[in-house]
């Protein structure tokens, strides 16, 4: 069986939804390469980390070719920015994959107030609807008067 030199995949994700502050799991997936033989950087602003990087063993697959995963905790700030950076045979020179920390933006105190005083108001516009007809039905059932 021969199979011939092959570049890998890469992508990196987060392992949950990134939330400022909070500790998260960066992964860096690197899918169907042969032969198994890479290596995994991770760096953070430009700088290598090796603190908490842990690697899987290379799996293989049906197609003969092989997957590894590296894995990087980190705590999200907006201002960190990530790359998995991974070299083998099967590339003229190393590939650099970015991750840039990708948080939801946070609700302004003006859309919050916004939002409220648009509930109040349609709040008050059902409830004021809601009594004119039940006074309406009232005076209706009252203008019969009793059987």
């Amino acid at each position: 069986l021969h199979v011939s030199l092959e570049a890998p995949e890469v992508t990196v994700f987060s392992e949950d939804p990134v939330e400022l502050g909070d500790p998260n799991m960066l992964i860096c997936y690197v899918d169907r390469f042969w032969p198994p033989l890479i290596t995994i950087k991770w760096l953070k602003n430009g700088q290598e980390v090796v603190d908490g990087v842990v690697e899987t063993v290379f799996y293989p697959r049906q197609d003969h070719t092989f997957c590894k995963f590296s894995y990087l905790p980190f705590i999200s700030t907006r201002d960190d920015f990530y790359d998995c950076c991974m070299d083998h045979w099967g590339l003229s020179k190393a590939l650099l994959k970015p991750w840039e920390t990708q948080v939801p933006l946070p609700v302004s105190e003006s859309t919050e107030t916004l939002v409220c005083t648009q509930g109040l108001a349609v709040g008050i516009i059902v409830g004021t609807v809601l009594i004119i007809k039940a006074m309406k039905m009232n005076n209706a059932h009252n203008a019969c008067g009793p059987l």
